[in-house]
């Protein structure tokens, strides 16, 4: 079904948060900010939205922006700058976190219909006046991790950790949105990561 739903039920008040890890102690780098990570998709765009304070991320929202497949490329790319306008509007996120792009792609078309839904979002930020950055893919699971080259698995299992969920979001998107997300709230430094402080 096209437009917005939320994966991951909001929490609709900055002082109401979903629980965190008990023995987080770790300082984030970037303190008092609101993120929003989105992973671009041109059929799902998954987006999470994650405050941070002094100690620990705290997850605030997480979803889905989905357009109709039968619909015409434009079409598809207003439906999912529509998505994320809405979604900056109501939130008002201090920056919008996206994956960098590489060179070489199994799937080129595939790069191709996803740096369209890229772009519009980077529009989006632009637009509301929302910085954006962008992380490689073995950033975000160095940061999450230690490893840069660890398994979309054991990225799940530390989303669903840090911020103690019992199940990972059902759409792997939110999933990879919050990852963006937490590798800017703290990047390189795995204190909250492991939940061991120092």
């Amino acid at each position: 079904m096209a437009g917005r739903h939320l994966e991951v039920p909001p929490t609709r008040s900055r002082g109401e948060f979903l629980p965190t890890l008990p023995r987080v102690a770790q300082t984030c780098y970037n303190a008092g900010m609101r993120i929003l990570g989105v992973d671009p998709g041109l059929s799902v765009t998954g987006y999470g939205l994650v405050d941070t304070d002094s100690t620990k991320p705290r997850l605030i929202e997480g979803g889905i922006i989905c357009t109709d497949a039968g619909a015409p490329l434009a079409q598809r790319l207003h439906s999912i700058h529509a998505g994320m306008t809405e979604v900056i509007a109501e939130h008002r996120p201090d920056v919008v976190v996206v994956e960098e792009l590489y060179a070489k792609y199994r799937h080129p078309r595939t790069a191709i219909l996803m740096g369209h839904a890229r772009g519009v979002i980077c529009l989006a930020a632009a637009a509301a006046g929302v910085p954006l950055q962008s992380y490689t893919a073995s950033q975000v699971k160095k940061s999450l991790t230690g490893n840069g080259n660890a398994s979309k698995e054991q990225i799940k299992r530390m989303v669903c950790r840090i911020f103690g969920l019992s199940k990972p979001p059902a759409r792997a998107d939110v999933t990879d949105a919050l990852a963006l997300a937490l590798c800017h709230a703290s990047p390189g430094r795995a204190g909250w990561r492991s939940g061991r402080g120092g």
